[in-house]
Protein backbone atom coordinates (compact mmCIF):
# COMPACT_ATOMS: atom_id res chain seq x y z
CA UNK A 1 0.00 0.00 0.00
CA UNK A 2 1.29 3.44 -0.79
CA UNK A 3 0.41 6.64 1.15
CA UNK A 4 0.40 10.41 0.25
CA UNK A 5 0.92 12.97 2.56
CA UNK A 6 -0.19 16.29 1.69
CA UNK A 7 0.67 19.68 3.46
CA UNK A 8 0.94 23.45 2.98
CA UNK A 9 -2.28 24.29 3.04
CA UNK A 10 -3.46 27.40 4.73
CA UNK A 11 -5.20 30.57 4.65
CA UNK A 12 -4.74 33.36 2.55
CA UNK A 13 -4.94 36.67 0.94
CA UNK A 14 -6.34 37.36 -2.88
CA UNK A 15 -3.04 37.64 -5.17
CA UNK A 16 -1.06 35.54 -1.98
CA UNK A 17 0.80 32.62 -2.76
CA UNK A 18 1.20 29.12 -1.07
CA UNK A 19 2.82 26.05 -1.63
CA UNK A 20 1.89 22.37 -1.45
CA UNK A 21 3.16 19.50 -1.36
CA UNK A 22 2.86 15.74 -1.49
CA UNK A 23 5.35 12.87 -0.60
CA UNK A 24 4.40 9.30 -1.29
CA UNK A 25 5.77 7.00 0.71
CA UNK A 26 7.14 4.66 -1.88
CA UNK A 27 7.61 4.89 -5.84
CA UNK A 28 7.54 1.06 -6.82
CA UNK A 29 7.97 2.43 -10.17
CA UNK A 30 10.59 4.21 -12.67
CA UNK A 31 7.54 6.45 -13.52
CA UNK A 32 4.42 7.27 -11.54
CA UNK A 33 2.20 10.47 -12.42
CA UNK A 34 1.35 12.64 -9.84
CA UNK A 35 -2.09 14.97 -9.68
CA UNK A 36 -3.15 17.45 -8.02
CA UNK A 37 -6.72 17.65 -7.71
CA UNK A 38 -9.13 20.03 -5.45
CA UNK A 39 -13.05 20.42 -4.72
CA UNK A 40 -14.47 23.43 -4.30
CA UNK A 41 -17.86 24.08 -2.01
CA UNK A 42 -20.51 22.63 -4.18
CA UNK A 43 -18.47 21.20 -6.94
CA UNK A 44 -17.08 17.96 -7.81
CA UNK A 45 -13.86 16.84 -7.64
CA UNK A 46 -11.46 18.49 -10.45
CA UNK A 47 -8.13 17.83 -11.71
CA UNK A 48 -5.48 20.95 -11.61
CA UNK A 49 -2.00 19.88 -12.27
CA UNK A 50 -0.22 16.73 -13.14
CA UNK A 51 3.33 15.95 -12.37
CA UNK A 52 5.23 13.42 -13.73
CA UNK A 53 8.21 11.38 -12.13
CA UNK A 54 10.07 9.54 -14.69
CA UNK A 55 13.46 8.32 -14.18
CA UNK A 56 14.08 7.77 -18.31
CA UNK A 57 13.79 11.45 -19.02
CA UNK A 58 12.37 15.01 -18.48
CA UNK A 59 9.56 15.35 -16.06
CA UNK A 60 6.10 16.31 -17.89
CA UNK A 61 3.54 18.72 -16.32
CA UNK A 62 0.27 19.69 -17.64
CA UNK A 63 -2.08 22.18 -15.70
CA UNK A 64 -5.92 22.90 -16.26
CA UNK A 65 -6.82 25.93 -18.16
CA UNK A 66 -7.28 27.74 -14.55
CA UNK A 67 -4.20 26.59 -13.03
CA UNK A 68 -2.54 27.62 -15.99
CA UNK A 69 -0.02 30.24 -15.78
CA UNK A 70 -0.46 30.61 -12.20
CA UNK A 71 0.42 27.34 -10.49
CA UNK A 72 3.66 25.33 -11.21
CA UNK A 73 4.68 21.25 -10.27
CA UNK A 74 7.47 20.62 -9.45
CA UNK A 75 9.63 18.13 -7.91
CA UNK A 76 10.77 18.54 -4.28
CA UNK A 77 14.39 17.77 -2.95
CA UNK A 78 12.87 15.47 -0.76
CA UNK A 79 12.51 11.76 -1.60
CA UNK A 80 8.82 11.18 -3.54
CA UNK A 81 8.11 14.38 -3.45
CA UNK A 82 6.28 17.09 -5.68
CA UNK A 83 5.53 20.53 -4.98
CA UNK A 84 2.75 22.63 -6.18
CA UNK A 85 3.45 26.27 -5.96
CA UNK A 86 0.12 28.36 -6.23
CA UNK A 87 0.37 31.98 -7.04
CA UNK A 88 -2.01 34.52 -7.36
CA UNK A 89 -4.97 32.78 -5.68
CA UNK A 90 -8.22 34.14 -5.86
CA UNK A 91 -11.48 33.33 -3.82
CA UNK A 92 -12.06 30.82 -6.93
CA UNK A 93 -9.32 28.54 -5.30
CA UNK A 94 -10.85 28.33 -2.06
CA UNK A 95 -11.17 24.61 -2.01
CA UNK A 96 -9.72 21.07 -0.45
CA UNK A 97 -6.52 19.52 -2.51
CA UNK A 98 -5.96 16.46 -2.61
CA UNK A 99 -2.70 14.86 -4.05
CA UNK A 100 -3.32 11.81 -6.45
CA UNK A 101 -0.79 8.84 -7.72
CA UNK A 102 -0.69 6.21 -10.89
CA UNK A 103 2.09 4.01 -10.47
CA UNK A 104 3.84 2.54 -13.54
CA UNK A 105 2.32 5.48 -15.81
CA UNK A 106 3.43 8.79 -17.25
CA UNK A 107 0.65 11.50 -17.37
CA UNK A 108 -1.74 12.57 -19.71
CA UNK A 109 -3.37 15.58 -20.08
CA UNK A 110 -6.74 13.58 -20.05
CA UNK A 111 -5.52 12.47 -16.14
CA UNK A 112 -6.96 16.12 -15.32
CA UNK A 113 -10.35 14.69 -16.15
CA UNK A 114 -10.51 11.40 -15.13
CA UNK A 115 -9.36 10.60 -11.40
CA UNK A 116 -10.37 6.95 -12.23
CA UNK A 117 -6.94 6.72 -13.29
CA UNK A 118 -5.65 7.25 -9.69
CA UNK A 119 -5.00 4.13 -7.16
CA UNK A 120 -3.94 6.29 -4.55
CA UNK A 121 -5.17 9.49 -2.64
CA UNK A 122 -4.24 11.55 0.09
CA UNK A 123 -6.77 12.89 2.98
CA UNK A 124 -6.53 15.97 1.14
CA UNK A 125 -4.97 20.16 2.67
CA UNK A 126 -7.50 22.78 2.81
CA UNK A 127 -6.89 26.73 0.93
CA UNK A 128 -8.83 29.41 2.03
CA UNK A 129 -8.23 32.18 -0.24
CA UNK A 130 -9.68 35.10 1.82
CA UNK A 131 -9.54 38.79 3.38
Amino acid sequence: QVYLMESGGGSVQPGGSLRLSCTASELTSYKACMGWFRQRPGRAREGVALYEFYDGGPDATYYSASAQGRFTASKDSAKNTASLQMNGLHFGDTAKYYCALKMGALCYDAYLRSESEFSYWGSGTQVNVTL
